[in-house]
């Protein structure tokens, strides 16, 4: 469905739906007020209340156009208030993910000059409070909750989030001529907002997005995929990540759409049948572990569970691949028998998920397929808005990302001679273009306006021709994007043979035994993997053949333990080619987490990280091939 108001800044959209819906008793956001309750609907009467209270507060303490307001928070309905005051007043939202340490929190507030700073729960507010004398510019900061250590409410500059819209709903009277003086005065150059990318080295550098990338954007991803004012979504990736901030929320509004946050990331599973959702942008983790949860349960039933499931499998592939009416009645007893069963834990109403932030496992995506759950993949950066190519309903394909999205081009650069080998812009279409490999480029309205307060590293990132260099490798394959690996994640071998290890890892992933795998061998004569497995299923093994050790660092080290995973290896690395096989490994007893740092909060692998934390076990692998 189009966008169902006019809009070319974020502001007009939220002073045109606030007209649209006055008075309409239209929802726009629903929240849990009490872990044991029902959602409650959030109606756009109050949400245009709420919004120019907190707007009239910002301008009582100063905030003006062009300033940088911050957001430390998980989703929730106050984030949204406080963004969409923040564009009311043309301000830039500087978000900042709840993972980061109060040292990396310090490092982003004092780049960009964060006046005023929105906090959640006790955790972020005592973050809050351990930098803010580190933050020249800081003027206050303002909690959601309150903190259950109360002498955390002794500091002059920390007020709480029901005080202060009081208090804003007050002041509107007084600042109502500012607030539309500000509003009417925002233009789609403007920046709208600093997302600071996570990052895999270094320091993370906040990407410049305006109000014409992001909106450019939303209009044409819902052009591409289509929702409407009767779907509902259930946002739980992180706000402060462009691929949920533009499709879970301003493209989702922009229709008419209703939001549901989840209560966490952990509850996603026990929200979805409480919400029943009809879509839901996520990254391929999600599926993953619904994937394994149900390979797990059959594998644990009996020789007939296994025989049915497979047989159903077997159908849902021969139906989604066209063959309908020859066995549309058996697609209906698998169903029955098999696919029912995992849609109902998708609460049943889903038509359609949106993956990205990472490679969807093709193998995972052709069984989704195969249970009639449609996963459309998307491709896209935070310095690209973030949608470059997306599959479309109707025309999904697996192992792709999809076509190009209108008003973008997208090219592809070979490797070594730097020539644009083909491209492809988002009115092209259809085309059979297939291309060699090589580095994918942007360039079109989603292209950010540059990093913030660092020409040097916008330089790099984008060339003199306007195109924005993803280092992500990739090719066209029938008009579709398909995504290889990244530029920086290659493996150079000792024989100089350049390898891919996202395709590897992304194959292991479908191993009932595995939670995490990185390939390792730079320089190195073979490929080694670091592996977390699945603790719940090699207890279970563990169990069953009777290994008395329990505890997950004894566990890895038993020699029936590791035998099984040297036949998993072997098993899978018949696929890859000689050089890309795993000839060796090690399990590792702790998984890979954001908070121990060895994954970005989009749950991208910080390689260099692992690297680093697990030099010893990695020298261990190849210590004798050295010698």
């Amino acid at each position: 469905m189009p966008i169902i108001v006019p809009f070319e800044t974020l502001t007009e959209l939220f002073k045109n739906l606030s007209k649209k819906y006055a008075g309409k008793q239209k929802a726009a956001f629903h929240h849990k007020l009490d872990p044991k309750g029902s959602y409650e609907p959030v109606y756009w009467d109050q949400v245009t209340d709420d919004v120019q209270s907190i707007a009239a507060y910002l301008v009582e303490k100063g905030a003006k156009p062009g300033d940088r307001i911050g957001i430390l928070s998980e989703n929730r309905y106050e984030w949204a208030v406080v963004d969409l005051a923040i564009q009311l007043i043309g301000g830039i939202n500087v978000s900042l993910y709840t993972t980061l340490p109060p040292a990396q929190c310090e490092y982003i507030l004092k780049d960009s000059d964060t006046k005023i700073f929105f906090v959640s729960t006790g955790i972020q507010i005592k973050k809050a409070a351990e930098v803010f004398e580190n933050c020249p510019e800081l003027i206050e900061v303002i909690a959601f909750d309150e903190p259950k250590v109360k002498s955390l409410l002794d500091h002059d500059y920390l007020n709480l989030f029901q005080d202060v819209i009081a208090d804003g709903a007050k002041l509107y009277t007084k600042h109502k001529d500012a607030i539309n003086k500000y509003s009417n005065a925002v233009e789609p150059e403007d920046i709208a907002t600093l997302i600071y990318t996570s990052g895999t080295t270094g320091n993370p550098k906040g990407a410049m997005l305006t109000h014409h990338n992001i909106v450019s954007n939303v209009k044409a991803a819902t052009q591409h995929i289509y929702w409407d004012d009767k779907d509902r979504s259930l946002s739980f990736l992180p706000l402060c990540h462009s691929f949920e901030r533009t499709g879970g929320y301003y493209a989702i509004i922009s229709c008419g759409a209703e939001i549901y946050y989840a209560e966490s990331v952990d509850t996603v599973s026990k929200n979805m049948p409480e919400v029943k959702p009809t879509v839901m942008i996520s990254v391929p983790r999600l599926f993953e572990k619904i994937y394994n949860l149900i390979i797990k349960s059959v594998e644990d039933g009996s020789d007939t569970k296994k025989a049915i499931f497979n047989w159903a499998v077997e159908v849902g592939r021969k139906y989604s691949d066209g063959k309908r009416g020859i066995v549309s009645f058996q697609k209906m007893i698998a169903d029955k028998l098999v696919f029912d069963k995992l849609k109902e834990r998708t609460g049943g109403h889903v038509r359609l998920f949106v993956s990205g932030g990472a490679a969807l496992p093709p193998d995972i995506d052709m069984f989704f397929r195969c249970a009639g759950l449609t996963i459309l993949q998307g491709y896209g950066l935070t310095e690209t808005s973030p949608v470059m190519a997306a599959n479309k309903p109707g025309n999904e394909v697996v192992g792709v990302v999809g076509q190009v999205i209108p008003g973008v081009t997208v090219g592809i650069q070979d490797l070594n001679t730097g020539e644009i080998i083909a491209q492809i812009s988002g009115e092209d279409y259809p085309s059979d273009l297939t291309s060699k490999e090589g580095e994918i480029l942007n360039r079109g309205p989603n292209t950010m306006k540059g990093y913030w307060k660092n020409d040097e590293a916008t330089k790099e990132m984008i060339d003199e021709d306007g195109w924005l260099h993803t280092g992500d490798v990739g090719r066209f394959v029938n008009g579709n994007l398909q995504i290889t690996d990244r530029i920086k994640h290659m493996i150079v071998n000792a024989g100089g043979k350049n390898i891919y290890p996202g395709p590897i890892e992304d194959m292991f992933k479908t191993s009932k035994w595995i939670d995490q795998l990185v390939v390792v061998g730079e320089a190195q004569n073979f490929m080694a993997a670091l592996i977390v497995p699945d603790f719940e299923a090699i207890q279970k093994y563990a169990r069953e053949n009777g290994i008395k050790e329990k505890d997950p660092v004894q566990l890895v080290k038993q020699d029936e333990i590791v035998s099984l995973f040297k036949k998993e290896m072997r098993a899978f690395s018949k696929q890859l080619a000689s050089h890309e096989k795993i000839r060796d490994f090690r399990l590792l007893a702790n998984e890979f987490t954001v908070e121990t740092g060895e994954i970005t909060p989009t749950l991208k692998v910080k390689r260099r990280v692992i690297a680093e934390k697990y030099a010893e076990q990695i020298d261990d692998i190849f210590k004798d091939d050295a010698a």
